[in-house]
């Protein structure tokens, strides 16, 4: 969803989790939801839409001073132990939390962080993390909160292999249509790797499918009955794109 650029990350948040959730539910019904958010989405409105919901969350908090209170003994001890190794070094606990606007007090995970590069000086980096789930801290963080980073890929897919971001319509609506063009083809392009599961593609990205597959030079014979292209010799990627035309219902010549 396009929105302007002077609003805040939960903007039509709600509205998009309304209309997705029991689209979801009705495709899985056994699954369980997890939502996986930025610090910009840490807001008691979403907190209490994801319980109310029975979603399991974890979002990512910003650096309030009560939170750094109560993670200074643990930075402490990460930068005794940083001096030691001369090696980035992270501890994790917990603490329960409510801002002044939260009904009740939420699990909040504490990374104590302090990082380290050749050349430079030690950096201490604390993050918190808000949470409903029950595994221990380290795992929740390094294992379940850090999965977003599949999801970052994905839209840097977006980005950089199809150009989601290009709004340069002078109508809003125009550009929004042209979002959601875009999203449309990223899903073509999913279909399209999964095809070549068989192939070299099998794990290639927007922008390496569009070079190597999309992107050939071919003599294109047509008649009543059939389409026939006719691949050059040349082409490195031949026998791949074969399987992948084949598994879309292309006979072979």
């Amino acid at each position: 969803m396009l929105r302007p650029g002077n609003v805040g990350a939960t903007v039509g948040a709600l509205g998009i989790l309304s209309r997705l959730l029991p689209k979801l539910r009705a495709a899985f019904p056994r699954a369980r939801v997890r939502v996986r958010l930025d610090g910009g989405f840490a807001a008691p409105e979403i907190f209490a839409f994801l319980e109310r919901e029975g979603l399991e969350y974890v979002v990512a908090m910003a650096k309030k001073k009560v939170l750094q209170r109560r993670a200074a003994r643990l930075m402490g001890t990460a930068r005794r132990l940083s001096r030691e190794s001369g090696e980035t070094e992270h501890l994790y606990s917990e603490t329960r939390y409510a801002a002044g606007t939260w009904e009740h007090r939420r699990r909040v995970i504490i990374k104590a962080e302090v990082v380290r590069h050749p050349g430079r000086k030690p950096k201490n980096n604390p993050r918190f993390v808000l949470t409903n789930l029950k595994h221990s801290p380290r795992h929740l963080y390094e294992v379940i909160y850090c999965d977003r980073a599949n999801v970052e890929n994905r839209i840097k897919e977006l980005h950089h292999g199809l150009e989601i971001d290009r709004t340069s319509c002078t109508r809003f609506l125009a550009n929004q249509l042209r979002a959601l063009l875009t999203a449309a083809a990223y899903v073509l392009y999913q279909e399209l790797r999964l095809r070549a599961a068989r192939t070299a593609f099998r794990c290639a990205q927007v922008s390496t499918l569009r070079e190597h597959l999309m992107k050939l030079g071919a003599w294109v014979h047509s008649s009543v009955r059939r389409i026939v292209l006719h691949l050059p010799a040349a082409c490195i990627h031949r026998n791949d794109w074969q399987i992948i035309a084949t598994s879309l219902a292309a006979a072979p010549a």
